[in-house]
């Protein structure tokens, strides 16, 4: 199980957590142990407090993860662009380098056959 695995589904069970307060809450509107503006106002309250947990869970799996990448020194997506990069341009010098080559052998070549020796 992966830690995006586990991640998903903690806020899952956040949702599942969440539907069951307004259950419990409509039930106890229903029954007249809380009127309909007190049963919405702890939704509201239990909602803000989820999205929070939420925002600071993210957070923490961000941090725990990104400094897991640092220790491990494994290379990060910027990294591996710009190695990328790099040998992309090593690339085309090469072929560049290459292709004169060739055309030097050829010119080489000609010269020699063309001269007496």
């Amino acid at each position: 199980m992966t830690l995006f695995d586990v991640v998903r589904k903690a806020m899952l069970v956040g949702f599942g957590v969440q539907e069951k307060v307004n259950e419990f809450v409509n039930e106890l509107v229903s029954k007249g142990e809380l009127n309909q503006s007190e049963g919405a106002k702890l939704v509201k309250e239990w909602s803000e407090k989820a999205e929070k947990t939420t925002e600071e869970i993210n957070k923490t799996v961000n941090e725990v993860v990104g400094g897991a990448v640092k220790k491990l020194s494994l290379a990060t997506k910027a990294d591996l662009d710009k190695l990328n990069q790099k040998v992309q341009t090593l690339s085309t010098s090469l072929k560049k380098l290459e292709d004169a080559g060739k055309t030097e052998k050829k010119s080489e070549s000609s010269e020699s056959s063309e001269s007496p020796e």
